[in-house]
């Protein structure tokens, strides 16, 4: 297993790399000139030229690579251009909010979608399972802003249980926290929950119609047994496989609902810069994004070890 480990580790150094100059190609991929939005409409041919040497833009691009490179492998992304701070205390600032939103948008939508999906099988064909396909299929067809919206006009507006939007803090009380984060949670985990119970349903069919499950059921195992112990387990690694894949959901999703409730996270974060075409800020999230989805596909590899005790690396 550990050597396993260290293999994948191993691995992911191209991976990661290749990521990195696509991230810093960006900057020369991307439209827009950064060095006239910072000049602004008014500036001359003259002061754009003045603005991009004192950048660095005007040198040539492998030279700009290695440098960047270099320095990313030091722990240093850069600095922004608009308000002159590092990168990397950009991202401190805003990580927590972040990782709150995923956090608690995964632990929802694995709790909510993995018995749906388990019970849309077990009747399969009946009118529970029509309502899951359902959902599923509304899920995947209504944008994230859209939930965001409805759900923010019903439960905050009308009803006034929870806030609009904004963020409270950890360390200013758990509650608080909570409460700010339901809202971006459901809206988040919305198509993240339709996925995973059109998944987890389509892999229990199958399952449920294996003779040990049917053995199971003969022998007087109750039915809850018989589904979440003996046909779950065997149907779980298809299921946090695309768990795995989701994450990516929840980043470019994380953009949209931070955006939708005022959230100051890496969304918000990463929105502004591309509207300010803040080159190094941009690089940088989106580095620690492609980061943050490599070690989770390694997690969910070893979480297949544990789950199928076949599988041996």
């Amino acid at each position: 297993m550990l050597a396993f480990i260290v293999r994948r580790i191993i691995t992911t150094i191209p991976v990661m790399a290749f990521v990195a100059l696509f991230v810093f190609s960006l900057l020369y991929i991307a439209p827009g000139d950064p060095a006239a939005v910072i000049a602004g409409d008014q500036a001359s041919p003259a002061d754009v030229e003045r603005i991009r040497a004192s950048l660095g833009l005007d040198r040539p691009y492998l030279i700009r690579f290695g440098e960047w490179f270099y320095h990313v492998l030091q722990g240093d992304l850069g600095t922004s251009i608009f308000t002159s701070l590092p990168v990397t205390q950009l991202i401190a600032q805003r990580i927590e909010p972040t990782v709150s939103l995923m956090l608690l948008t995964l632990i929802f939508a694995v709790v909510v979608a993995v018995p749906m999906g388990v019970v849309a099988a077990w009747k399969a064909g009946s009118w529970i399972d029509r309502c899951v396909v359902g959902f599923a299929v509304f899920g995947f067809s209504v944008p994230v802003f859209v939930v965001g919206y409805m759900l923010a006009y019903v439960f905050a507006l009308k009803l006034d249980w929870v806030p609009v939007q904004g963020y409270t803090p950890i360390s200013q009380g758990i509650w608080p926290w909570f409460k700010n984060l339901i809202l971006p949670s459901i809206t988040l985990g919305f198509v993240y929950i339709a996925l995973i119970a059109r998944i987890t349903r389509a892999t229990m069919l199958e399952v449920l119609q294996q003779d040990y499950v049917r053995t199971a059921s003969a022998k007087g195992v109750e039915q809850r047994n018989v589904l979440f112990v003996h046909a779950l387990k065997n149907a779980a690694v298809p299921v946090i496989t695309i768990i795995g894949i989701g994450v990516a959901l929840l980043i470019g999703g994380a953009v949209v609902t931070e955006s939708v409730f005022a959230i100051p996270g890496l969304g918000r974060l990463t929105l502004d810069a591309i509207l300010r075409r803040d080159y190094p800020v941009i690089q940088g999230v989106v580095l620690i994004f492609s980061f943050v989805y490599v070690l989770v596909n390694l997690l969910v590899d070893l979480i297949y070890t544990l789950v199928d005790p076949r599988i041996r690396y």
